[in-house]
């Protein structure tokens, strides 16, 4: 019998990463201590070990994310394929011009004569560190023009996608949840959720794009990302108890919206339920729920419900940040209310 090998998506990650960098000269990874010897491979041990095996495909940088982007924006305007590293997604906000005004717009306004094939990875989540570092920011770049963004929930798919993204030839925003990881040692995070998966040794990719339905249900459906994913699965775990059947939706990319997979679930369920870490007023919730509202709206039978993080900073407080994050009580409670 084959050997089936299992891996947290960190694992996954840097395999994916290492594959891409033999398989393609042009592709090398760029950020802060993601390749320092005896270093922890970067924030979150994903390019563990990469200064030994590609360094000449390794750049560590200051403390400068407006570096590392306009840095990896030059390099793929020359034909290189940059896998950009942020330690904590929050810091994204400090290279806004290169990733808002830049790296997005060079094809549009080249007429298609300049790509710039980017991919951005950035950790995302409340983890008891504080507001600077624990903010999910996929709704804010939703509305940017040009930039893909996905939301890998395990280890299978992180590596599919983020192969995926460095053939894909655009801009790839990958969030990456810091509970999810798997990481080990000194990076082990308390309360993480195993999101390990079987990964196959022959050459893969997971199509961006492409939600994939995690749980069949017939009365209402929970479409989710990254940590809210396993909190929707566990409620509706809870709610098959009491008799509520739970369509449940991993998104898997919010940019581009698998549309066709959400309406065709909403129109046989009539109920919809989005579960989300980013904070609710302008979350990519809403753009779900408008979407399906515009084209669905003849098939619900109740008003769609949004549930995400409050509109506060993430706070610090333990007991603060569990009232903070959405929860599978929080879930079951308002799936009940629908009925």
């Amino acid at each position: 019998m084959k050997n089936e090998r299992v891996l947290t998506i960190a694992e996954a990650l840097r395999e994916g990463i290492f594959e891409e960098v033999e398989r393609d000269p042009r592709v090398f990874c760029i950020g802060e201590d993601i390749g320092v010897p005896g270093g922890w491979g970067g924030a979150f041990t994903v390019t563990l070990g990469i200064e030994e095996r590609f360094p000449e495909r390794t750049i560590n940088t200051p403390i400068s994310e407006i570096a590392i982007f306009g840095a990896a924006l030059g390099a793929s305007i020359q034909g290189m394929i940059p896998i950009a590293d942020v330690q904590y997604g929050d810091f994204l906000f400090c290279a806004m011009d290169q990733i808002v005004n830049q790296i997005p717009l060079m094809r549009y306004m080249s007429g298609g004569k300049i790509a710039v094939p980017i991919v951005m990875r950035a950790p995302v989540g409340a983890t008891g560190r504080g507001s600077q570092h624990a903010h999910s920011m996929e709704s804010w770049f939703i509305n940017i023009p040009g930039i893909k963004v996905i939301c890998p929930s395990n280890a299978y798919d992180a590596k599919g996608m983020l192969k995926a993204a460095v053939r894909d030839g655009n801009p790839v925003l990958i969030f990456e949840h810091k509970l999810l990881y798997g990481s080990k040692g000194a990076r082990a995070e308390a309360g993480a959720v195993d999101s390990s998966r079987f990964i196959p040794e022959e050459d893969y990719i997971v199509p961006i794009g492409k939600a994939e339905i995690v749980r069949q249900g017939t009365d209402v459906t929970i479409a989710s990302t990254l940590l809210m994913l396993y909190k929707a699965v566990a409620a509706a775990d809870e709610l098959e108890k009491i008799g509520i059947s739970c369509e449940v939706i991993d998104l898997r990319t919010l940019v581009p919206l698998d549309k066709d997979t959400l309406f065709s679930s909403v129109s046989k369920t009539g109920r919809l339920v989005v579960v989300e870490e980013c904070n609710k007023t302008g979350g990519w919730g809403a753009e779900v729920s408008a979407t399906v509202c515009e084209n669905c709206f003849d098939n619900l039978k109740k008003p769609i419900i949004r549930i995400a993080a409050p509109d506060t900073p993430a706070p610090f407080s333990p007991v603060m940040e569990n009232f903070y994050i959405p929860s599978v009580q929080r879930i079951v409670s308002e799936v009940t209310n629908m009925f």
